[in-house]
């Protein structure tokens, strides 16, 4: 049950309420004065504190706000005469949760204590799983070390306390909500909503209203009026993915939206706020829409202000043996089966596969392994026969390590070539830095001139 703390200077209020709460069940302790009651906090964990406002030495208002300080998690009841109830308000507007007229009714103040225990255990609950979604939410919880990845977590880093509008690039499978909720979990607006739509699954007709709303009688089954998701997301983050889907006649009227802070719902006369970070996504080149007049140049550049490039699977193999331990790990726990890893040979046809489906296909291909693996580590004959199709360089060791080396090595050495040894073109292709082309290079033994240069 829980425990409260009774502070009032009449002695015959203090044991009366004491006795009532007693039979109730409460954990009860009392104080004469806010003095006496704030050093009565610093001992215990009360969870409600109910107490008057005018007393000597300390009143209800100072220590309520002394309170806070060192115990955060105690909820406070303000009692206050009739004539007084405009400084039972002040009291609320400073932190109160509830107040109680005097001569106090002994039925209303359990009820009202019964309500507010309950709302500060829904208060605790939901501070908790915001606390946990947040972390499972935020960047680094997003599994990757290799180059490309770092430089993404570098981004998100950098951009997820702005308020700036972000667009994320990537092919299926390469985790662009996952990077939306990194950033937004990580941001100002953290406590807030993060409100995904999809807005190539949604039809045309529909769109604009889950968008925006409508006002009852604008449409044929517009039977009420309907809140839109730019207003049901007010103070968090909107994320549009497949955004390159969205309607030109649409397109117009989201760069009002995110332009002018306000929007019209469909059949509406009457602006409506809204305060939403947007966060947008697609798998399409944007920019070649916007030179075919099918996506609107001005809202391209409204919306990326910072733009987020994902790599994809194939383009980020040092990740390989991270993820699959990873979906191992998940998979079974799921199944209640204890799998601890995949072997080398296996893991060389992972990490040498052509992963058109990026991580979910990954995924997919180790959830079905562990569901047939019949020892503690998956082995070739637990893999797709797809995958098991995958050309295995005879030349790489057992050693993972090694082996990813040497798939490093091999993999340089057919882009530079591709390129005919031009450095740049090849850094670019590899989406890394020059410097550190030349460092790779260097480190893996592979020549930095063509052998026409010895010629």
């Amino acid at each position: 049950m829980a425990s409260v703390l009774l502070v009032d200077d009449e002695k015959a209020i203090r044991d009366s309420l004491k006795l009532i709460l007693a039979d109730e069940g409460y954990t009860t302790d009392s104080a004469a004065d806010g003095e006496e009651a704030l050093l009565k906090i610093k001992e215990f964990d009360f969870d409600i504190v109910i107490t008057d406002i005018k007393m000597p030495k300390m009143d209800g208002m100072q220590l309520m706000q002394e309170a806070a300080k060192i115990s955060p998690q105690t909820f406070f009841m303000i009692m206050t005469a009739f004539a007084s109830v405009n400084t039972a308000i002040d009291a609320l507007r400073n932190g109160a949760y509830d107040y109680l007229i005097k001569p106090v009714e002994f039925d209303d103040l359990i009820i009202r204590l019964k309500r507010l225990i309950d709302f500060k255990k829904l208060s605790i609950e939901n501070r908790t799983l915001r606390q946990r979604i947040s972390s499972e939410s935020g960047y680094r919880s997003i599994i990757g070390k290799s180059e490309p990845m770092k430089k993404v977590f570098d981004l998100i880093e950098q951009v997820a306390p702005t308020n700036s509008n972000v667009f994320i690039y990537g092919k299926s499978g390469t985790g662009k909500e996952l990077v939306a909720k990194a950033i937004h979990y990580n941001s100002r607006r953290k406590d807030n909503i993060f409100l995904p739509i999809n807005c190539g699954a949604i039809s045309e007709n529909l769109i604009e209203s889950e968008l925006f709303g409508h006002k009852k009688g604008s449409f044929t089954g517009a039977t009420d009026d309907k809140m839109g998701l730019f207003k049901v997301a007010e103070g968090g983050t909107l994320f549009l993915d497949e955004i390159g889907d969205l309607p030109l006649n649409l397109q117009v009227k989201l760069l009002r939206a995110i332009e002018d802070k306000q929007f019209l719902p469909v059949g509406g006369t009457k602006p409506v706020s809204t305060d939403v970070r947007i966060i947008a996504a697609t798998n399409q080149n944007i920019y070649e829409k916007t030179k075919t007049g099918e996506f609107r140049e001005d809202l391209y550049y409204r919306l990326n202000v910072v733009e987020i490039k994902l790599p994809s699977l194939n383009e980020k193999k040092d990740d390989i043996p991270l993820l699959v331990n990873h979906f191992i790990e998940k998979a079974s726990n799921e199944m209640g089966k204890k799998v601890l890893g995949a072997d080398n040979e296996s893991m060389k046809l992972l990490i040498n596969h052509d992963w058109r489906g990026g991580v979910r296909e990954l995924e997919n291909v180790i959830e079905r392994a562990v569901i047939f693996v019949k020892n503690e580590m998956i082995t070739v004959d637990d893999l797709t026969e797809n995958v098991r199709g995958s050309k295995i360089d005879a030349g790489y060791p057992d050693a993972l390590k090694e082996a990813l080396k040497n798939f490093e090595k091999e993999h340089i050495n057919k882009i530079i070539m591709k390129f005919d040894y031009n450095k740049e073109e090849a850094a670019k292709a590899l989406k890394i830095g020059l410097s550190s082309l030349y460092r790779k290079m260097e480190d893996l033994g592979i020549p930095t001139k063509s052998p026409k240069d010895f010629e």
